[in-house]
């Protein structure tokens, strides 16, 4: 089953920031954010072990209790064991990404791509999420910004522990599909070049919108729309940077990021465009994109997502931005722009 078949809508909900991805969200906040998600119509929600080291799958599981089952689709990730011992949150390794969960619980967070962690994983989610089944399973963060020189041997040991394991769940149907769950292009193109893993997609994030796209759509969207592997879209405001924030990839911007910011900003003020209109649609506009789950710990950020996923843009919007080399030549855009 493809993931376009899988999966509920093209709006999804990301829950890193349920997991007090930079600040300490208050409880009723998060639950608010993730109530105004469902009233929204949104029914497809991605979640981690890795979000504030398995806060955001408690508030989940929270948030959707006594919600039907059959009504929503739920992805979440193996990679990671949550453990019952304590540590210093802002002492972990975690490569690039370091301390963007230190306000989560300080629950110790293993690393382990083995099969038999990738069954502890899964259960472990499900008992957080309050679940009988996960629909979706990625295979997190297996890739250079966590690893560094070592991820070759972390994607090794996957390859040998969870993409077999994953495998052999969704062909008995206890899951879906699965994939991986990833901030690097790199991952995916290996993955997709091996002969015996029969993936179903991947969650790509932040590498496939409008200040980053680049390599992917060179080196990864061709392959994945040829074999009809959905790809799911993280991060599609790039850390908040397109927006507005001062993060991209969860660290302050750096000036280029900015400058390109401020450009394709200037643009969208002359059409009256909105910039998260801008990012989302241009991200949906690849045929191999599923779907996009930006991410969200304010509930009026919601229907600033659904309003931006449904603005009419003007064509000639992406067409200057095309002239301006903001976008590559070779980029769908929407409307065939």
């Amino acid at each position: 089953m493809t993931l376009a078949k899988i999966l509920p809508g093209k709006l999804g909900f990301g829950s890193a920031p349920l997991g007090n991805l930079f600040r300490a969200i208050p409880e009723q906040e998060a639950l608010a954010t993730f109530e105004a998600a469902w009233r929204d119509g949104i029914r497809y929600f991605d979640n981690a072990p890795f979000y504030g080291a398995g806060l955001a799958e408690l508030r989940m599981g929270e948030a959707l209790a006594g919600k039907p089952r059959a009504d929503y689709v739920i992805s979440t990730k193996v990679g990671r064991i949550v453990l019952d011992e304590v540590e210093d949150a802002n002492a972990r390794d975690q490569g690039e990404k370091g301390g963007v969960f230190e306000h989560g619980r300080p629950n110790r967070v293993v690393t382990d791509y083995s099969a038999d962690a990738t069954l502890r994983s899964i259960e472990d989610s499900l008992k957080r999420l309050r679940t009988d089944h996960i629909d979706i399973v990625w295979v997190h963060d297996v890739a250079q910004d966590f690893h560094g020189d070592d991820w070759i041997g972390m994607f090794e040991s996957a390859r040998q522990g969870a993409f077999k394991v994953l495998d052999r769940l969704r062909d008995e149907g206890v899951i879906k599909a699965w994939g991986l769950g990833v901030n690097r292009v790199e991952a995916v193109e290996l993955l997709l070049g091996l002969e015996g893993p029969r993936p179903d997609g991947s969650l790509l994030a932040g590498r496939y919108t409008l200040l980053d796209h680049d390599r992917a759509l060179q080196r990864l969207m061709p392959v994945a729309a040829e074999r009809g592997l959905g790809i799911v879209v993280g991060g599609p405001y790039s850390s908040g940077a397109l927006v507005g924030g001062p993060n991209f990839e969860y660290a302050p911007a750096p000036p280029a990021i900015l400058d390109k910011v401020a450009r394709i900003k200037a643009i969208a003020d002359r059409h009256g465009v909105g910039m998260k209109a801008a990012g989302l649609q241009f991200s949906l506009a690849n045929p191999a994109v599923a779907a996009v789950i930006p991410g969200a710990s304010r509930p009026g950020r919601i229907a600033e997502d659904r309003a931006a996923l449904e603005e009419t843009v003007p064509a000639d919007f992406w067409r200057d931005l095309r002239q301006a080399g903001l976008v590559h030549p070779a980029a769908p855009l929407p409307g065939g722009a």
